[in-house]
């Protein structure tokens, strides 16, 4: 009993009294209950492919967000793991829990060969050259059709299982240990990891951080490395949940999406662009189903885009936070807003909002 009331004091402090995790929380609940309140295959197909989805972005924003290398062709990782995968699956009948990990570990590496140019290059360069790697991948493909299956990919691959159900529910397993690891090696209040701060540090100043004694080499190619394992992952579930490894897993305009999901939900945040997914994806989805909607998505999608740049620069998510979450100015802990007092030290919080109302009419 005494145990119990330590663990809810816990959740009580620790989740129910931050918004945002309360939000999270419910948002896995959602996440949990989806097929015991429908077991269609077309609402379980589009939220599966929006957990696998919110992998391969919430990889893309470890590299590019918290380090500011910024990569262009992150469908590289995504397709060279779905490619090994599928011709292992077909080539040596090897299982998906064996295929799939496979997939992310040579994506490790050629997450690794990529970070080489990232020791020289920055900005705008070095998303030029990691745009090239997944047409030089391409082109392989293309040379070895026999192999590969040229223009038309690698099908028959066998899926995990053959229920749509355990299909979601492995796959959201996965993305929530995948979220949860990229989320704790990027965060930098960790007091169990420090490489959140070091990649906030490099992407800020890598001059000065280096000048500080950090290893940026050692912290950039860990970056890279870290955000192949995830793509591949991602790579790996779609390849065996779509059962076919085609080229369009290395198109240029897939790696962009990753790009615009994460800017719509907030950069640099993980659950960011796990919002960018969940709430882009399946609206695009269901737009289809009806004549007008498959005719104007893409402009849908553009729209949104632009305002949500226009009016929540920093995304969605950092937007909504700012406005139900006050941290308080002496304790820095996080407290919902209608509050009046921090929770923690008992200072004043009102005096916050007073003060950043007046910055923004520019009384201060």
């Amino acid at each position: 009993m005494i145990y119990f009331n330590l663990f809810f004091g816990w959740i009580k402090q620790e989740i129910f009294a931050i918004p945002g995790r309360v939000i999270a929380l419910v948002f896995f609940l959602l996440l949990i209950a989806l097929p015991l309140v429908t077991q269609d295959p077309f609402y379980l197909r589009v939220f599966t492919l929006a957990l696998i989805f919110a992998i391969f972005a919430a990889s893309w924003d470890v590299l590019s967000g918290f380090t500011g290398q910024l990569n262009l062709g992150h469908a590289l990782f995504f397709g060279v793991s779905a490619y090994t995968a599928g011709l292992l699956n077909i080539h040596l009948q090897y299982s998906p829990w064996v295929t799939i990990p496979c997939g992310a570990v040579v994506a490790v590496s050629v997450g690794l060969f990529a970070g080489i140019p990232a020791l020289r290059l920055r900005g705008f360069y070095l998303g030029l050259v990691t745009l090239t790697f997944p047409l030089i991948l391409l082109g392989i493909l293309f040379a070895f059709p026999n192999f590969t299956g040229g223009e038309l990919g690698v099908s028959g691959i066998s899926r995990v299982s053959s229920s749509a159900v355990v299909n979601y529910y492995t796959a959201m397993v996965v993305f929530t240990v995948s979220v949860m690891i990229m989320w704790k090696f990027t965060d930098a209040k960790s007091k169990l990891l420090r490489t959140g701060i070091i990649l906030h540090a490099i992407r800020e100043d890598e001059i000065t951080a280096r000048a500080s004694g950090i290893n940026t080499t050692y912290y950039k190619f860990m970056a890279f490395a870290l955000s192949g394992f995830f793509a591949g992952i991602a790579g790996g579930l779609y390849v065996h949940y779509m059962r076919i490894a085609g080229p369009q897993t290395l198109d240029l305009f897939f790696s962009f999406q990753a790009i615009l999901w994460t800017i719509f939900g907030g950069i640099a945040t993980i659950y960011g662009p796990v919002a960018g997914v969940f709430i882009l994806y399946p609206l695009l989805e269901f737009l289809n189903l009806t004549a007008w909607g498959e005719l104007l998505r893409q402009i849908i999608f553009a729209v949104l885009l632009i305002v949500a740049l226009m009016f929540m620069p920093e995304g969605i998510t950092v937007w909504i936070l700012d406005k139900i979450e006050v941290k308080c100015p002496r304790c820095k802990v996080v407290n919902v807003f209608y509050r009046k007092k921090c929770r923690a030290c008992r200072a004043p919080l009102h005096l916050v909002r007073e003060s950043e109302h007046q910055y923004n009419k520019g009384e201060v």
